[in-house]
């Protein structure tokens, strides 16, 4: 039977301030958002939840900004507990402006205790704790007010918990040796949450067809994308509602000159033609006269035999070393992460080798394994 802890509901400055105050000596504490997100770019917060052993604290974003005393309490001071943190962090930098640190995500310590990367909150619950939690508030309106006492508790059970998850995680981590495994990935989370690919106009790297295009339609895709991350930060819409990426691509595939040449590109709708279409011309006319010299260079073919071969042998040496540490592969070397080493092996680029307990782990057998394949050529 899940717990009925004693809820407080803050929605003024003073009563967040007092909380911060209740907890600031905690050693640990547990945090949760809720938030909106189908049609803005950033998230918009609709509750916040904290506990540390006693009452858990549901804060009103609605109703009261934060306060210098949690911004203090979410950047340094007690370790802070998150589950699947990557989208609480980009709410809480939204709504706090500060990096939540120190930071454990269990999701991540879950991922080195066990061959589940990605495990749930409700069956991380079950696997620690043996409580059921309900699942009916998953896709509540959490904008609505007030919130019904079936909301409430849902969000107040979404850290309480946390806390006891977190005791029983750390006791099997620190018998494993592997406690700063965690640490480390969490630190490294909370740097990444304060930088984005995206902003750095890195998002068209994310394409898996990439390799399909010429040097001058990766840079035309390049520079569509940097356009439209920053055009959908600034209306606060979200990207695939500007232009979808599918969009993007086929206008680099196109290159087109002129409208009546956009206006061909399939599923470009005219409205779209009509509201973007200077800017969309504009970046592919920039990229038509980039010099070739400054182009960048020609993706690699995933599916060339050399890049298939040392694919191959790097999972390899991945998968072995994950059996041997009862963890799913992906959890030490994501393919993206593979990739980026065939890539920069057969271009005779400085290897982007794992920092960390990963590059202890891994970097001998993973350079050994490219060392193998260059001699055979």
């Amino acid at each position: 039977m899940p717990l009925t802890p004693e809820i407080r509901w803050i929605d003024t400055p003073e009563a967040l301030d007092a909380a911060c105050a209740e907890v600031a000596s905690a050693d640990v504490i547990a945090l949760d958002t809720e938030f909106f997100r189908e049609s803005t770019f950033h998230p918009v917060p609709a509750l916040i939840q904290f506990a540390a052993g006693g009452p858990a604290f549901l804060v009103d974003p609605l109703e009261v900004a934060c306060t210098e005393a949690f911004r203090r309490l979410l950047s340094s001071g007690p370790l802070k507990l998150l589950h699947a943190s990557s989208e609480d962090l980009e709410v809480f930098a939204h709504w706090a402006g500060v990096p939540v640190a120190p930071l454990v995500d269990t999701q991540i310590a879950q991922s080195l205790l066990g061959e589940v990367p990605s495990m749930g909150y409700q069956k991380l619950v079950e696997t620690w704790v043996g409580e059921t939690l309900p699942k009916d508030e998953t896709r509540s309106d959490w904008l609505k007010r007030p919130l019904s006492e079936t909301q409430r508790l849902y969000a107040a059970l979404d850290v309480v918990y946390l806390l006891e998850v977190w005791q029983h995680q750390r006791e099997a981590l620190e018998h494993q040796g592997r406690r700063a495994w965690v640490e480390a990935d969490c630190a490294d989370l909370v740097a990444l949450s304060a930088r984005s690919d995206a902003a750095d106009g890195q998002w068209y790297r994310r394409h898996r067809q990439l390799w399909r295009l010429s040097p001058r339609q990766v840079e035309a895709y390049r520079r569509l994308t940097r356009w439209r991350e920053g055009e959908a930060r600034r209306r606060d819409v979200p990207r695939g509602w500007l232009v979808p990426d599918r969009l993007l691509y086929a206008i680099a595939e196109q290159l087109p000159e002129n409208r009546f040449e956009l206006a061909r590109v399939e599923d470009l709708k005219p409205p779209l033609v009509k509201r973007e279409g200077d800017d969309l011309l504009r970046l592919v006319r920039e990229a038509l006269h980039v010099d070739e010299s400054e182009l960048p260079p020609a993706p690699l073919s995933p599916m060339a035999p050399a890049f298939k071969q040392r694919l191959k042998a790097l999972k390899k040496v991945v998968n072995a070393e994950a059996q041997a540490l009862g963890v799913a592969p992906e959890v030490l070397l994501k393919r993206r992460d593979l990739e980026a080493l065939v890539g920069a092996d057969l271009t005779g680029q400085p290897l982007p080798l794992p920092g960390s307990w990963r590059g202890d782990r891994l970097n001998a057998g993973l350079t050994v394994a490219l060392e193998e394949l260059s001699d055979e050529r």
